[in-house]
């Protein structure tokens, strides 16, 4: 087992977390990687450095997936066949969790084990709503439910090493990037339950609540947006129709037809990562026929609310907010989602190897630079 922590401005939790590993598994492997924090924080890793542990890192602050995917790649070159455990560097968790979730880990299975926290207590109210956020999100994409999506926790057999690092995400969204990636790329995800800790009210946390936020809920504000923009072209269509021909019927299914051919290319161009891994022609037919389907329920559902004496307005707004979560599932999951294991094989080898060469040209993980 090698436990691998990520550190960005450490405090004195790192030692001390050390410390409790060295005092309880005293052979313990630990690779600690050093993201950008400055000539200011030598000491500390240095500190690490002295009770036995790898550190590693580069120049310039680039992110916890960043981080983390260089940890894998020291840890696939210099340390090959061996599970590894993330662990936070803030004190979050304790060595007793940290060993427990090691423990879960199945050689050679293709399951990651997430240290799951119950967020019972004294829970800062940011941590408490990015998790609810979040948790959300990924019961939307993926239908699966995961009670703490956020959890920094994590084991992986050495088998997942290669595919690990091909998925995209230099910052925090990284780690909701590997829940939405790992069914797909035909992984399970096991959890084990770990104490919830949070130490001064999480004041040695990193997380920007905007910017942060923003990548971890890039792939559904991308869909809100691209579904916004189809909104107004069809609106504009339609009273641009309404104009020249004065046929309500022409309007409302010309101006669906385009807003929908726009939302189409959108969605497979830019919202969904794997959009064009599918044919176009193949990927159209199945959105076109979502696109009948959803229209078809949405007029069942305006007429069901109408019949409950809703007024029209919200009767619309309800259902078109019920069917954009529909839509975003159904697309995210089956219209756009990778397609097959020989693909999602190539993707990931090609992915690895593009980060090994970014690695070469200044970033090798084995190098700390000053």
């Amino acid at each position: 087992m090698i436990i691998l922590i990520p550190a960005y401005e450490p405090d004195q939790q790192l030692p001390a977390l050390i410390r409790s590993i060295r005092e309880t598994k005293p052979w313990a492997t630990v690779v600690v990687v050093d993201d950008g924090s400055g000539p200011e924080y030598k000491a500390v890793f240095d500190g690490v450095k002295a009770l036995g542990c790898h550190v590693i890192g580069y120049a310039r602050n680039r992110g916890k997936g960043f981080a983390l995917k260089t940890g894998f790649g020291f840890i696939a070159d210099h340390l090959p066949g061996r599970n590894v455990v993330c662990a936070d560097s803030d004190g979050q968790h304790t060595i007793v969790d940290i060993l427990r979730v090691a423990a879960a880990v199945q050689p050679g299975s293709p399951a990651m084990v997430l240290g799951t926290r119950n967020f019972n207590g004294n829970v800062p109210a940011r941590s408490r709503f990015g998790n609810s956020a979040t948790r959300l999100l990924f019961t939307l994409a993926t239908g699966e439910r995961i009670s703490d999506t956020q959890t920094g926790l994590r084991g992986y057999p050495a088998s997942m090493l290669p595919w690990l690092r091909s998925v995209r995400g230099e910052r925090y969204e990284y780690e909701l990037n590997l829940l939405l990636e790992a069914k797909p790329a035909g992984y399970a995800i096991t959890t084990v339950d770990i104490a919830t800790v949070y130490l001064d009210h999480n004041s040695a946390s990193h997380f920007r609540p905007v910017a942060d936020s923003v990548r971890i809920y890039a792939p559904l504000l991308k869909f809100l947006a691209s579904s916004f923009a189809a909104f107004l072209v069809d609106t504009v269509v339609f009273l641009l129709l309404t104009l020249v021909t004065d046929s309500l019927l022409v309007a409302v299914v010309g101006a669906r037809v385009v807003s929908s051919a726009v939302n189409f290319l959108v969605n497979r161009r830019v919202v969904f990562q794997h959009g064009r891994d599918r044919p176009a022609a193949a990927a159209g037919v199945r959105y076109f026929g979502l696109v009948l389907v959803l229209l078809a329920t949405n007029y069942g559902l305006i007429s069901a609310l109408d019949s409950l004496s809703v007024a029209a307005l919200p009767a619309k707004i309800l259902a078109e907010i019920a069917l954009l979560a529909v839509s975003y599932v159904v697309q995210q999951r089956f219209l756009f989602s990778r397609n097959a294991a020989g693909n999602t094989a190539r993707s990931a080898a090609r992915e690895a190897q593009n980060q090994t060469l970014d690695l070469s040209r200044g970033h090798h993980p084995g190098k700390l630079r000053r």
